[in-house]
């Protein structure tokens, strides 16, 4: 039975998001093959682990979930395989040596690319895209260039940077004015869930909205607000060699032309005296028709465009590629890619037969197969440069 480490939470304004999709993926979880090791990665950024973790009530505070855990470090002396282990005053107690690592986590340095690099580092397999499809999904300015260079139609968008911001707001907001101009969307570059995002319709607006989007991110993207949008997503399963794409769904807003964190996320629960609360169900929770109402040529076109852009950015695992329908002039732009999508887009795959448990264990199985693929080759030169008889040759060279 593998050990499979499920990491979730982290320092990003997506963190909540993370715990109930990683704690649904753990519920989700194939028994008779993995045994689930939660990793909870706390707002301050310590990482804690037990099996009081897998509990989500116990998420309505915070601090009392760290408080019952077991807080841990890495043990990166065992090679293979991403050891946690409690400090204790005489050294480290190893708790746990976890065979694969299921990212769960949204947004930071979770999503995008950052412990993809440190799974590396331990040579541990881990779910997912690798780090280079990570990175560029991460930032919606990147990956609009990398679509827009290999001929996938994106919305017109202008990049802002909070160093170019500051000091100089009225000739930046003349620029944005005048491209992308009005109507248009304000969004932080490296963050999702709908977080920090903002529709101008004035000059006053597009100030206050990139004052907001600013305390999220220090990179903005401020696009083209497409008037009459219809929005569609598509997820992909597999590796850049063989992939697939899933039904199409189409997000239904209870208000405005984007959707909100509130649209994702928050329902209405029984008993709630009409407060809202983050759904457990999370991502599945959102107001959506699947399949999406649209013509087979329209379908195709765009699970075509999906999977397409999976291999482009070098995807692995699950994605969910978003995507928006003019449909004034009936274009369909590429929108974002979510390379740890919110609940892992399971939703998605039911209509095809393949439940929440197959999925995760997809997910697993490809990370396994994607690392021994990479062990197989030469990762390492058996030359010694630094033996005797290379450093003479070296200072040689040097003289």
């Amino acid at each position: 039975m593998l050990n499979v480490g499920l990491a979730f939470g982290g320092v990003s304004p997506e963190h909540e998001v993370s715990v109930i999709s990683s704690l649904q993926a753990a519920a989700a979880l194939d028994t008779a093959r993995f045994n689930a090791v939660p990793i909870y990665i706390a707002k301050d950024g310590a990482w804690y682990t037990g099996r009081t973790l897998l509990d989500l009530e116990r998420y309505s505070d915070l601090g009392s979930v760290v408080r019952s855990a077991v807080p841990v470090v890495i043990d990166t002396r065992k090679r293979g395989k991403l050891r946690i282990a409690e400090p204790r005053r005489w050294g480290l107690r190893a708790v746990a040596d976890i065979d694969v690592m299921l990212l769960g986590l949204h947004g930071g340095s979770g999503e995008d690319g950052g412990l993809q690099g440190l799974c590396e580092v331990v040579d541990v397999p881990y779910t997912g895209s690798g780090i280079l499809g990570s990175s560029v999904g991460m930032d919606k300015c990147v990956s609009k260039m990398l679509c827009r260079e290999n001929g996938i139609p994106v919305v017109e968008f202008a990049q802002l940077r909070e160093r170019d911001w500051a000091g100089s707001e009225e000739r930046m907001l003349d620029r944005l004015e005048s491209f992308p101009g009005f109507p248009c969307v304000v969004k932080p570059a490296r963050l999702g869930s709908s977080i920090g995002i903002g529709f101008a319709s004035t000059r006053t607006e597009l100030s206050r909205y990139i004052e907001e989007a600013l305390r999220y991110d220090a990179k903005l993207v401020i696009e083209r607000a497409v008037s009459d949008l219809v929005e569609i997503n598509c997820a992909v399963l597999g590796n850049p060699e063989e992939a697939s794409a899933s039904v199409l769904e189409q997000p239904v807003t209870t208000g405005g032309s984007v959707l909100s964190y509130g649209d994702k996320y928050m329902r209405r629960g029984a008993g709630s005296k009409g407060g809202s609360k983050v759904s457990a169900a999370g991502m599945a929770s959102l107001d959506r028709i699947i399949p999406a109402p649209l013509d087979e040529v329209r379908t195709n076109e765009i699970r075509n465009l999906a999977v397409r852009i999976f291999r482009l950015f070098e995807c692995a695992g699950v994605a969910r590629i978003d995507f928006m329908i003019d449909e004034r002039t009936d274009r369909v732009y590429f929108n974002e890619i979510n390379t740890i999508p919110g609940s892992f887009s399971f939703y998605l795959w039911r209509p095809a037969g393949v439940d929440f448990t197959d999925l995760v264990s997809r997910m697993i199985d490809l990370a396994i197969e994607r690392h021994d693929a990479a062990v197989a080759h030469i990762r390492s030169y058996d030359v010694n440069l630094l033996s005797s008889a290379s450093l003479r040759g070296i200072k040689r060279a040097k003289g």
